[in-house]
């Protein structure tokens, strides 16, 4: 007699186990077809949750819930009126000091995984204030809006401006309140729906690659209290625009600075071809470590500038830079990290891909009178020699999420500096890398995990690397 093997649709009682490092809930059953892992969306560790078989993937089972029987003492109900069905926070239902235990475990597993000691793996520097931390937001204007399932038939399913449903990139979940953005920024994003809607402005469709309005982002200083609006746009249509746009600065007179950026590309990013500043200079000033930095519409800063501050105070504080020494600082943006080096050491030079991002790191070195530090635009990976590296004392490096590249992590393994600091925004790629500076002769002494984005699987870590003697 064949033993029957699970099927879509066949309900299944489940114990969670764990959150993997991708924040999905994981267990473990025993059937008489054999034993399978179970991934369970939307279950927290410990439950006991009845779900159905979405797919099979050999010894692996991906399940829905449908009821949950046992619940976790660490639930605890979402803040948010759209969490379960925005594609963002994934963790609003689990007590946050659960997260945190959740994100070190996750750090421990990678590096374990990738086969890398760490010598001393701290607990996660916590967000104070869990809410309302993010100092930008990313909207996206959609022709297809998300209907949920208790709406009446006849709702509309045009117009919406808001966050994607999760794993729903063709469509747009219209967001009245964001309880993780700064606060005033829900009123603007109501606004500028509703203004938008009133002017008769068009959406952007990402299946017919036609509509005006594509993103709107928002942007805040923690220290100036100035506020930022990018509207990105599919074509210039400044007198189509400007009834808009003049309604919305208003009806929000506390938006310092209202910038529209013009994208003809399909891609779906809020930058643009081309920059037209309506109010204001086009830009914000924030404080952080001590320092000023201007914040254009395109310029990368760190969304969470009270934890930004702690993971440049423990850089600093690995790196330990002397007054005598030449600090590398790669990937180095618009000197978030190369400015405050700068006061500490004798001279630090930044390398950035972005040019636009290099421009912004020497004016604020401008800005802050820091004449110590000086920043070239060029690919890490071409630009990072041997005797190039050979120069400088200490190190510091801060890759996009994909890591170091290949070539320039070559490099760095066999570099004879004193230490280098990794600042990672994925312990993954950190892992990987990791390994590899391991089998050049460094170890990993310290990692100093940073909760940047609470109720989210994101977590930023300070690597401390130190040659072995």
């Amino acid at each position: 007699m064949q033993i029957k093997k699970p099927r879509y649709g066949d309900p299944l009682d489940v114990r969670v186990e764990r959150l993997n490092s991708d924040g999905v809930a994981v267990g473990r059953v025993e059937l008489d077809s054999g034993a399978y892992k179970v991934f369970v969306e939307r279950a927290l560790p410990g439950e006991l949750v009845r779900t159905s078989v979405i797919r099979r993937r050999r010894a692996q089972l991906d399940v829905r819930t449908v009821e949950l029987l046992e619940p976790s003492p660490e639930r605890v109900p979402a803040r948010c009126a759209h969490f379960g069905v925005c594609g963002g926070c994934r963790f609003q239902d689990l007590a946050y000091a659960a997260q945190l235990r959740a994100k070190r475990a996750w750090v421990a597993e990678l590096f374990e995984r990738a086969d890398v000691r760490i010598e001393q793996l701290d607990e996660v520097a916590p967000c104070v204030e869990p809410w309302r931390y993010r100092n930008k937001m990313d909207f996206t204007f959609g022709a297809r809006r998300w209907v949920a399932r208790d709406e009446p038939p006849e709702a509309e399913a045009g117009f919406a401006l808001g966050l994607h449903p999760r794993e729903q990139h063709s469509k747009v979940l219209s967001i009245e309140a964001c309880e993780i953005q700064f606060a005033a920024g829900d009123g603007i994003l109501r606004s500028a729906r509703e203004l938008a809607r009133a002017h008769g402005l068009s959406a952007w469709d990402v299946r017919s690659h036609e509509g005006l309005l594509r993103h709107l982002v928002l942007r805040t200083s923690r220290a100036s209290g100035e506020i930022l609006v990018q509207l990105t746009t599919s074509a210039v249509a400044r007198d189509e625009l400007a009834p808009f746009v003049n309604a919305l600065l208003a009806a929000h007179p506390e938006i310092s600075t209202f910038v529209q950026a013009v994208s003809t590309r399909l891609a779906a990013v809020a930058g643009g071809e081309q920059e037209i500043v309506w109010r204001g200079v086009g830009t914000i000033r924030e404080r952080l470590a001590g320092l000023w930095f201007e914040i254009s519409a395109g310029a990368f800063f760190q969304t969470n500038t009270a934890q930004a501050e702690r993971l440049v105070e423990f850089a600093l504080e690995e790196l330990a830079p002397m007054e005598h020494e030449r600090v590398l600082d790669l990937y180095c943006g618009a000197g978030a990290f190369s400015l405050p080096l700068a006061r500490r050491s004798r001279e630090v030079l930044g390398v950035e891909l972005v040019e636009h991002a290099v421009v912004n790191a020497r004016r604020n070195a401008e800005l802050n009178g820091v004449t110590n530090a000086s920043f070239v635009c060029g690919d890490a990976a071409q630009w990072l020699g041997a005797e190039r590296c050979a120069a400088f004392d200490a190190l510091l490096v801060d890759p996009p999420r994909a890591g170091v590249h290949k070539d320039a992590l070559a490099v760095l393994a066999q570099a004879r500096a004193r230490r280098l600091v990794y600042v990672s925004c994925n312990p993954k790629s950190a892992a990987h890398d990791c390994s590899v500076l391991a089998a050049g002769g460094w170890r990993v002494v310290r990692v100093r995990p940073v909760d940047l984005f609470p109720h989210t699987p994101h977590i930023e870590c300070v690597l401390t690397l130190e040659r072995l003697p």
